[in-house]
C-alpha cells in the first residue's frame, strides 16, 4: 500500500534488505507529526484525533495525542541536535502552557489532572511521555519557557508522584517524571522516593534471561522492550549514570539475545500480548541497544530489524489515507485493541524513534545492513525464566513463539478471571499469524469439554524449558477454566509439552482428573485462504481420527478477514495422553506427517517419538516432566 507522504529514494547500497536510511526515519517522523497536528486544538494542548474514544474519555485521549506525538518530535529534534525545521517545539511549548493553565477545567485546552490509576488514571501514562520529551529537548524548549509555565508544568507533573500507579510498568511513569524534574534542578525527597520505589519493584519483577514480568504476576510480552527496559536504560544514558547503565543496560543486552530473534524476515514482530496497536514500538529495545551500546547485535543487524519493522507496518496499511496511525495491526483491526486504547494510542509507536538519538555518523546508520537473526539460520531457543520457546526457520522467515509461562492473570485474581484471553492464553503465536477473536474457535488451543462447555487456559504454571542443537522444549500445566461458568472439576489438570524440531512442533498433553464422558479438542494455526501459508495438524496418539477437521473463524485474525483452523477431537477420562504434530510454514513442499514422524510409543508416564529420516528420538516423561532428545 502507498504511504501518504513523500519519502526519499531507497538506498540499496547501504540498506540492501530494506532500502531505508536515517533520512527515511526522519521523513516518517515528520509525516506522522504533520498529519496529526491538523487535529490539534487552537492552543495546541490537545490532539483530538478522529475515532472511537477510549474508556478514559475524549479529554484524556486528546492529552494522549499531545504527549505521544511530542515524544516522537523530541526524539526527532534531539537526534538532530536541536534542529527544528518544522517549528515543532513552538507548538508543543504553546500546548504545555495552555494545557497546564487550569488543569481539570472543561474547556478547549485544559489537561485532565493526574489521578490514581483506577480513577481515569491514563494521564499518568502520558505524563511520562511529556516528561521524557521535555528532558530530551530541555536546551531548546524548557530553557526558554517562562518561569510561570515551568512552575505550572511541574505542578501538573507532580500529580504522577502523588497518586497510585497501576501495579505494573506504570511505576516507571512517576520514575520518568521524577528523573526529568531532577535533571532540571527541581528534585527533592518526593522525586527520590518515586525513583527508589520503581527500582525496588524492578528488582522483584526481573526474572532472568533478560525478561521482566509486567508486575507481580507472569505477564511477559512486548512491554519488556517498550517500557521495562526502555525507561531505566534511557534514563541512565541521559543522566550519565555509569552504574545504572551497567546494571540495566546489561539486562537489555541479555534481553536482546532472545528478543532479536522474535522478528520475522518480513520485519514483523511476534504477534503476542496486549497493546499490539503500538506496532513498530516493538523495535524500540533493538534501537535503544544500538544507541547505548548495550546490544549483542552488530549495527547493521540492529538497523535491519528496526527499519524492517517500521517499513513492515507502513507498507501494509498502518496509516489511514490522511496519514494517521489506525487502531489495529496492519490496518484497522478491532480485535487487536483493548478498551483502554483510543484514537491516539497507536502513537506509543513513537518510542521506535529512539533510533534517531544515534547521530547521522553513527555505525547504526552508516554500517551496511546485515541479516536479522531469523535470516541467518534455523534457531530453537528456550527461555526458562519467562517459560517461552522461540522457533525460527530461515527458509520461510517465520518465527513462532510457544507460550508455556506468560499469562495476564494478576496475583490476586482467581483462575477464572475474565475468561478467555487470546493475547496470552493460546499455546503458540507467530510473526505471520494472529490469534482468532473471542467467540470464534480458538487457535493453538487445547480444550476440555464437559457438559457442552469448553475450557480455556488462564493461569500458566511453567514446568521447565531447555534446548539443544536444532531442537528445544518447554512445558507447563494449567487448571482448565470453564469461562461460561460451572462445572468446575476438582483435580482436573492439563500438562502440556511442546518440542520444536526444525519447523515441526510435537505437542504432547497429559490430562488428569477428567470425568468419564469428557471430550478434548486441540487446534492448530489459524490461516486465511488468501495467505501463502500451510497450517498442518496431525493426531499421533489419543485422538478419534489422526486427520483434523477444518473449522472456520469468521472474525478472522490481524492477517485475514476470516480464518480456518485445523482441529482434532478425542475422548478423555481419568488420565489420558494425547500426542499431535503441528506445523506452520510458507514452504509449498511441506512434507506429509509420515515423512516426519516414523514411530510413536506411549507407555505409562512416557512418550517416545522417532523422527523419520534423521532417526532422532525424543522421549518425554512426566512426574516430573523431563524431555530428552538425541540422534540414534
Amino acid at each position: 500500500m502507498s504511504i501518504p507522504f513523500e519519502l526519499p529514494a531507497e538506498d540499496r547500497g547501504t540498506s540492501p534488505r530494506t532500502g531505508w536510511t536515517r533520512a527515511h526515519w526522519e521523513a516518517v517522523a515528520d509525516g506522522l507529526l504533520t498529519a496529526a497536528r491538523r487535529w490539534s486544538t487552537p492552543g495546541c494542548a490537545l490532539l483530538d484525533l478522529p475515532g472511537r474514544p477510549s474508556r478514559s474519555g475524549v479529554r484524556s485521549d486528546g492529552l494522549e495525542g499531545y504527549a505521544r506525538t511530542f515524544l516522537a518530535a523530541a526524539f526527532r529534534i534531539a537526534g538532530a541536535d536541536g534542529d527544528d525545521p518544522h517549528g515543532l517545539l513552538e507548538r508543543y511549548a504553546s500546548g504545555l502552557a495552555a494545557g497546564t493553565r487550569t488543569p481539570g477545567r472543561d474547556d478547549t485546552e485544559s489537561w485532565p489532572p493526574i489521578l490514581d490509576h483506577d480513577v481515569r488514571g491514563q494521564p499518568m501514562v502520558e505524563s511520562a511521555s511529556i516528561a521524557l520529551g521535555l528532558r530530551l529537548t530541555a536546551p531548546w524548549l524548557w530553557k526558554h519557557l517562562a518561569e510561570e509555565v515551568r512552575d505550572r508544568a511541574e505542578a501538573w507533573l507532580r500529580g504522577a508522584l502523588r497518586h497510585t500507579p497501576a501495579p505494573n510498568n506504570w511505576y516507571l511513569f512517576p520514575y520518568t517524571v521524577a528523573g526529568f524534574l531532577e535533571s532540571v534542578g527541581r528534585g527533592d525527597a518526593e522525586t527520590a522516593a518515586a525513583r527508589q520505589r520503581a527500582l525496588e519493584l524492578m528488582e522483584t519483577w526481573y526474572r532472568g534471561d533478560g525478561w521482566y514480568a509486567d508486575g507481580d504476576g507472569r505477564a511477559f510480552d512486548h512491554y519488556n522492550g517498550w517500557a521495562l527496559h526502555l525507561y531505566p536504560v534511557l534514563d541512565a544514558r541521559l543522566a550519565g549514570d555509569d552504574d545504572a547503565s551497567a546494571r540495566y543496560g546489561g539486562r537489555l543486552r541479555t534481553h536482546l539475545e532472545s528478543f532479536a530473534l522474535m522478528f520475522g524476515a518480513d520485519g514483523a514482530p511476534v504477534h503476542f500480548g496486549r497493546s499490539l496497536t503500538y506496532r513498530f514500538a516493538a523495535s524500540a529495545a533493538v534501537a535503544l541497544g544500538a544507541v547505548t551500546g548495550h546490544t549483542p547485535l552488530t549495527p547493521g543487524a540492529s538497523r535491519r530489524i528496526a527499519s524492517g519493522s517500521l517499513r513492515y507496518f507502513l507498507d501494509r496499511g498502518a496509516l489511514t489515507p490522511d496519514g494517521l496511525l489506525s487502531l489495529g495491526w496492519h490496518g484497522p483491526h478491532e480485535a487487536t485493541s483493548q478498551s483502554y486504547s483510543g484514537p491516539a494510542s497507536p502513537y506509543w509507536a513513537s518510542k521506535a524513534f529512539v533510533a534517531l538519538l544515534a547521530p547521522a555518523d553513527d555505525a547504526f546508520w552508516t554500517a551496511r545492513e546485515e541479516a536479522a537473526p531469523v535470516e541467518q539460520s534455523d534457531r530453537v531457543l528456550a527461555l526458562p525464566a519467562p517459560g517461552l520457546l522461540v522457533q525460527a526457520t530461515r527458509a520461510d522467515g517465520i518465527v513462532r513463539l510457544h507460550n508455556h509461562g506468560s499469562d495476564h492473570v494478576r496475583p490476586h485474581e482467581g483462575e477464572a478471571a475474565d475468561g478467555d484471553d487470546p493475547h496470552y492464553g493460546r499455546q503458540a503465536y507467530s510473526t505471520r499469524t494472529g490469534p482468532t477473536a473471542p467467540g470464534n474457535v480458538p487457535d493453538n488451543h487445547l480444550s476440555v469439554e464437559i457438559g457442552g462447555r469448553r475450557s480455556v487456559r488462564r493461569r500458566i504454571h511453567p514446568l521447565g524449558a531447555g534446548h539443544g542443537d536444532g531442537w528445544g522444549w518447554a512445558a507447563s500445566w494449567h487448571r482448565p477454566v470453564f469461562a461460561e461458568g460451572p462445572p468446575m472439576v476438582p483435580g482436573l489438570r492439563v500438562e502440556g509439552v511442546t518440542v520444536a524440531y526444525g519447523r515441526h512442533e510435537l505437542r504432547v498433553h497429559r490430562v488428569t482428573g477428567a470425568p468419564e464422558g469428557a471430550r478434548l479438542t486441540h487446534t492448530g494455526w489459524a490461516t486465511g485462504p488468501e495467505e501463502s501459508l500451510t497450517s498442518a495438524l496431525h493426531g499421533l496418539h489419543g485422538w478419534d481420527d489422526p486427520s483434523p477437521e477444518t473449522v472456520r473463524a469468521p472474525r478472522g485474525t490481524a492477517w485475514t478477514r476470516w480464518a480456518r483452523v485445523p482441529r482434532l477431537t478425542g475422548r478423555c477420562g481419568g488420565t489420558s495422553v494425547h500426542v499431535s504434530l503441528a506445523s506452520l510454514t510458507a514452504d509449498t513442499d511441506d512434507a506429509p506427517w509420515s515423512a516426519v514422524v516414523g514411530e510413536v510409543r506411549v507407555r505409562e508416564g512416557t512418550v517416545e517419538v522417532v523422527w523419520a529420516g534423521t532417526g532422532a528420538r525424543t522421549r518425554i516423561s512426566f512426574e516430573p516432566v523431563e524431555v530428552r532428545h538425541g540422534e540414534r
